[in-house]
């Protein structure tokens, strides 16, 4: 016997197929909802340029140096250290060096020697900054702590330079003649050799910790020693041809404009790192 409730209503309306095969969207729609006003579709290379260029000047892995990525924490700590090492021979050679070199400046009315006194003070302070920059353990790859280190370095550069070249003008100006003797030969040889040492550490530790700070230091160094041997070869050009005396004072201008170019670079790069790394302090 058939339920009277399932027999068909013929009151009621068309029965609902139920769900059925999934609608297929008008391209044509698709595709005028898709297209930009201007009529282009956007290139994914562009894009990408887009978003490279909006990355440029920003510090990587949250302020943190290339060494960071390179260096495992035991290796990292170990060459910080190292540099802390070469920082306080440094120090403790170039003061005796700038003691010598002024010593001999003085006595011996040296252009290139003042230059060379004031390049190993200028190391000193350098090698200083350094130590600062790796005191602290934790902040051994901080971005921010190394681009504060090179503005420090850049004024000092240029102010150390600024004296050198008032000095040597002034040498050149009232036709200094420097003297020549034994002590300004050992000295300029010392000096050399001693400074040339250092600049090769210095540049290997700084490659490995991608530390612009110790590079700087290093380039001090190097100017210390091409200045120390510039002692020697004015000297002796002026003991054989006493009428090439300016060529000591012509020297301490050079090294003079090369240390201000060098400041004046470091400030140029290293002022706009430190604003864009001041919120990644957590290191200090």
């Amino acid at each position: 016997m058939t339920d009277p409730s399932s027999a068909a209503d013929p009151t009621a309306g068309p029965v609902d197929p139920g769900p059925g095969p999934a609608s297929v969207p008008d391209p044509a729609v698709l595709d005028s909802a898709s297209t930009p006003a201007n009529g282009h579709h956007p290139n994914p290379a562009d894009t990408f340029n887009m978003e490279q260029q909006m990355k440029i000047g920003e510090p990587d892995d949250n302020g943190l140096l290339e060494s960071s990525m390179r260096l495992k924490p035991h290796e990292a700590q170990s060459y910080r250290k190292k540099a802390l090492w070469v920082s306080w021979v440094s120090i403790g050679i170039t003061t005796i060096l700038a003691i010598a070199a002024f010593t001999v400046s003085i006595m011996r009315h040296s252009a290139s020697a003042f230059g060379f006194a004031f390049d190993a003070t200028l190391d000193v302070l350098s090698s200083i900054i350094v130590l600062w920059r790796y005191s602290n353990a934790a902040a051994v790859h901080s971005a921010h702590r190394e681009y504060i280190a090179c503005v420090i370095l850049g004024v000092v550069f240029i102010l150390s330079a600024i004296t050198i070249l008032v000095k040597a003008i002034h040498d050149l100006a009232t036709k200094l003649e420097p003297e020549v003797d034994d002590f300004l030969y050992s000295v300029s040889v010392i000096s050399g050799v001693v400074c040339a040492i250092l600049s090769v550490c210095k540049f290997m530790l700084g490659k490995v910790l991608t530390s612009r700070a110790l590079i700087t230091d290093g380039f001090n160094s190097l100017v210390g020693a091409v200045m120390g041997f510039s002692i020697l070869v004015s000297a002796e050009v002026f003991k054989h041809e006493p009428k090439v005396w300016y060529l000591d004072g012509t020297i301490g201008v050079l090294i003079g404009l090369i240390i201000l170019a060098y400041g004046v670079k470091l400030l140029k790069d290293m002022v706009p790192r430190v604003r864009q790394t001041r919120h990644y302090e957590r290191f200090e």
